[in-house]
């Protein structure tokens, strides 16, 4: 029979003396848990790693999903499942559930034991209940926060408890390089495709000052007259004269 001094590791919770010191056990599992964070990739990608190490990480976790802010929006963008997504689903539906009162709050962390006692969401609970769920951990990332499912009470110990809040440290850290790479890649691919239109502008406006015999500005004027009367991108415009050679300003099937 278990000692009742020592919690069972699938309540929640400290692991004896024979399994290992629990300190030694989170520290040597932050390189790892950061590295699998932070190679995740872009947005998307390291919002899916960091539910999927919620899971494989932390011993009282079943399942697991994520809530984003975007202006005054909350979504659920990532979950680990049906039963993350359909308790993520019913916070938002609802208005109401740990981890938009931690968003509410403004971070920390929020952790009910067991969802049959009194809850502060009396409207969630009896859901969360129904979906097999009998305890909740939601913590801070960032301006959103992290759902923790568990399927048994006290589910979340001191360990467990610790491993969410380097999680959900890590997944902000994470998320921060996601959303600047991303940001970059953009800015990379509008000024690459700005200067493909600058390119193209100008070949066409060569033709034409060559064909015409008129100046660089009265080529361009050509070329935005064109635009303004077909009602399409000065882009295009240059495009279909460099490729057909026909007169921007005249019907398609006229040639200069």
């Amino acid at each position: 029979m278990a000692d009742p001094d020592i919690p069972t590791s699938r309540g929640g919770v400290l692991p004896t003396t024979a399994q290992g010191d629990p300190a030694d056990d989170l520290s040597a599992g932050i390189s790892d848990l950061a590295e699998a964070v932070f190679t995740a990739g872009d947005v998307k990608a390291t919002l899916q790693r960091v539910v999927a190490l919620a899971v494989e990480g932390l011993d009282g976790c079943d399942h697991a999903g994520i809530f984003v802010t975007e202006g005054d929006q909350v979504t659920a963008p990532a979950t680990t499942g049906e039963v993350a997504a359909e308790l993520d689903a019913l916070q938002l539906r609802l208005g109401e559930g740990p981890c938009l009162d931690v968003i509410a709050r403004g971070g920390g962390a929020i952790y009910a034991g067991d969802l049959v006692d009194p809850s502060p969401w009396p409207q969630w609970a009896p859901g969360a209940l129904e979906a097999g769920v009998r305890s909740v951990l939601a913590i801070a990332v960032r301006t959103g926060a992290l759902n923790c499912y568990g399927a048994y009470p006290q589910a979340f110990g001191i360990v467990d408890r610790g491993k969410a809040q380097v999680l959900a440290t890590l997944a902000g850290l994470a998320l921060s390089g996601a959303e600047g790479r991303q940001a970059a890649e953009a800015k990379a691919d509008n000024l690459e495709t700005a200067l493909g239109t600058r390119e193209m502008i100008g070949q066409a406006q060569g033709i034409l000052m060559e064909r015409e015999r008129i100046t660089g500005d009265a080529a361009f004027d050509v070329l935005r007259r064109a635009s303004q009367h077909l009602n399409i991108r000065l882009r295009d415009v240059a495009q279909r004269l460099v490729d057909t050679g026909l007169d921007p300003e005249g019907p398609p099937h006229t040639e200069l």
